[in-house]
């Protein structure tokens, strides 16, 4: 199965879409772009003004993997649905649970 994370140092590199205003904050699985790379699709309440559906998303992935929001931090895509996340850690550590985690979402 093909991940939306790559390890990197000190961390992990997420690939993410991100629907605003979905009503609610949820991880809804894996998808893939029309390259066919994947992504997680995540779903955030916020409003894409001033920074606050980002702000969401960390929060949102911070929770889902059980870091600190401090380790999280959308570091590409800020103005676009597509968006690369980085997550402080041990990258094996982070993977590992990110795999559980994608396993429980789709079960």
């Amino acid at each position: 199965m093909p991940h939306a994370w790559t390890p990197v140092a000190g961390g992990l590199s997420i690939a993410v879409r991100v629907t605003p205003r979905g009503g609610r904050d949820a991880i809804e699985g894996l998808g893939h772009d029309a390259d066919t790379r994947p992504h997680l699709k995540l779903r955030v309440a916020a409003a894409p003004v001033d920074g606050d559906a980002n702000d969401a998303v960390e929060k949102l992935v911070a929770k889902w993997l059980g870091v600190p929001r401090s380790h999280v931090e959308v570091t590409a895509g800020l103005t676009l649905r597509l968006k690369r996340v980085l997550v402080d850690g041990d990258p094996v550590q982070l993977a590992r649970r990110a795999q559980a985690k994608l396993l429980e979402t789709t079960a």
